[in-house]
C-alpha cells in the first residue's frame, strides 16, 4: 500500500530531512494533510494576497475586518475544541486588550512604533489576567457549564462597568473611557521605516497584515494541537479522568490552553480597535460574547481548519443579513446554531468532509464490482 502524504512526511522528517514541525503542520489533531491539501492552502493565500489587486481600498478594508475576528475564534476552538473548556471570556479579553490600546496610545502617541509595543503590552495585558483567572477557575475544578457560567459573568461585569464610566472622572491620564459611546481616537498601528512611521489605516496594508498574522497564526497553532501538548488537550477533552489516571496534570494543560486562546482574543480586540480607531462596551456584552461560539460550533470546535473556514463563512453572511436589519442577522445565527447542532454536532465542516469521504467509498465500492 502506497504511504499517504503525512506519513511520508513524518518519514522524512524522522530521517532528519526535514524539520520537525514540517511533520507537526501535518499531525492528527487537524483536518488537511498531504500534498494536495497544501496546495489548496497556498492557491487559497495567493487568491487572497491578490484579491486587493482587483478591488478597491474601501471594500478592502472592509475585508480586513473579517479577519481581526479570526483570532478570537481560533483562540476558542483551541480553549474548547481541543482543551474542552466552554468559555464565554473571549469577548472580555478582546475589551481588554481593545481599552489598553486605546489608553496607551491616547497617553503615549503612535511614533516611532508605540503602537507596536501599544499592541504587545495589551496582549500581556489580557494574558496576565487570564492567568489569574484560569488560575483560579481550572485549580479550583471548575469544568463544565459552570465554566461557561463564571466565565460569562466576569464578560458581563466587565461590560456593565465599562459602559458606566462616561463621567468626566473616569479617565485615565489623557484617556476617556466615554462610557457606552466608547473610546475613539485611537491611532491605527504604525511601522517605524526611515522616511518615517507608516500609518496602517483600514485599506490595503493593513488588510496584507492582518492576512500574514492569520496565516502565522493557524500554521503555529496546528503545529501547537500537532505536538506532545496538544494531544494531551485532545485527551483531557475526551476523557479528563483517565487523562489525571495516567499522570498529567490536566490544570496545567487546560490553564496553558486558556492563556493562549485568551491572548488570541486580545489580540483580536488590538486589530479590532487599530481597524475601527474605536473600542466600546457593546464589544463585550451578551451578544458579542455568544458569537464566538456560534462561529466555533458552526464551523466545526475540534479543528482549526474548521473554525476558520465556518468563522469566514458565518462572518460574511451575517455582514449581509444586518444589510436588512441586525435583528434578522442575529435571529438567523440562532436558528443556525441550532440546525447545527441538531443535524451536524461535529460542525459543518467535518460534516461536509465526511459526507464527501462517504460518497467517494461509495463510488469505489461500485466500481469494484
Amino acid at each position: 500500500m502506497a504511504a499517504t502524504g503525512r506519513d511520508a512526511v513524518i518519514r522524512e522528517a524522522s530521517r532528519g530531512r526535514l524539520p520537525h514541525w514540517l511533520g507537526l503542520l501535518n499531525g492528527p489533531q487537524t483536518l488537511g494533510r498531504g500534498p494536495g491539501f497544501w496546495i489548496g492552502f497556498v492557491l487559497s493565500v495567493l487568491a487572497a494576497a491578490a484579491y486587493p489587486l482587483f478591488s478597491d481600498g474601501w471594500t478592502v478594508g472592509n475585508t480586513a475586518y473579517f479577519f481581526t475576528w479570526i483570532f478570537m475564534a481560533l483562540g476558542l476552538c483551541l480553549i474548547w475544541g481541543y482543551a474542552g473548556a466552554l468559555s464565554f471570556g473571549q469577548a472580555a479579553f478582546f475589551g481588554l486588550s481593545g481599552y489598553a490600546y486605546g489608553v496607551i496610545t491616547l497617553n503615549f502617541g503612535a511614533a516611532h512604533g508605540l503602537t507596536l509595543a501599544a499592541l504587545l503590552l495589551s496582549v500581556g495585558l489580557s494574558s496576565a489576567v487570564a492567568a489569574l483567572l484560569g488560575y483560579f477557575l481550572f485549580y479550583g475544578r471548575i469544568s463544565g457549564v459552570f465554566l461557561g457560567i463564571v466565565t460569562l459573568s466576569v464578560t458581563l461585569v466587565f461590560s456593565t462597568f465599562m459602559a458606566q464610566t462616561a463621567g468626566p472622572e473616569w479617565t485615565i491620564g489623557t484617556a476617556r473611557l466615554n462610557g457606552y459611546n466608547g473610546m475613539t481616537g485611537m491611532p491605527p498601528l504604525t511601522v517605524p521605516w526611515f522616511g518615517g512611521d507608516i500609518p496602517l489605516y483600514a485599506d490595503v496594508p493593513l488588510y496584507y497584515v492582518l492576512l500574514v498574522s492569520v496565516v502565522l497564526c493557524y500554521l503555529g497553532l496546528r503545529i501547537l494541537v500537532n505536538s506532545r501538548f496538544g494531544n494531551v488537550l485532545v485527551a483531557i477533552r475526551e476523557n479528563p479522568q483517565r487523562a489525571e489516571m495516567l499522570g498529567y496534570d490536566i490544570r496545567r494543560y487546560q490553564l496553558i490552553a486558556f492563556v493562549v486562546g485568551s491572548s488570541l482574543a486580545g489580540l483580536s480586540g488590538v486589530f479590532y480597535t487599530t481597524w475601527g480607531q474605536y473600542i466600546t462596551p457593546s464589544s463585550m456584552g451578551l451578544t458579542a460574547a455568544a458569537m464566538p461560539i456560534v462561529w466555533v460550533a458552526v464551523g466545526g470546535r475540534t479543528d482549526l481548519t474548521a473554525t476558520l473556514i465556518g468563522t469566514l463563512f458565518v462572518l460574511a453572511v451575517f455582514q449581509n443579513l444586518t444589510i436588512y436589519g441586525s435583528q434578522y442577522a442575529l435571529v438567523f445565527m440562532g436558528a443556525l446554531l441550532i440546525a447545527i447542532v441538531l443535524f451536524l454536532p461535529q460542525g459543518l465542516v467535518p460534516g461536509l468532509v465526511q459526507a464527501v469521504g462517504r460518497l467517494s467509498r461509495g463510488k469505489g465500492r461500485k466500481e469494484t464490482t
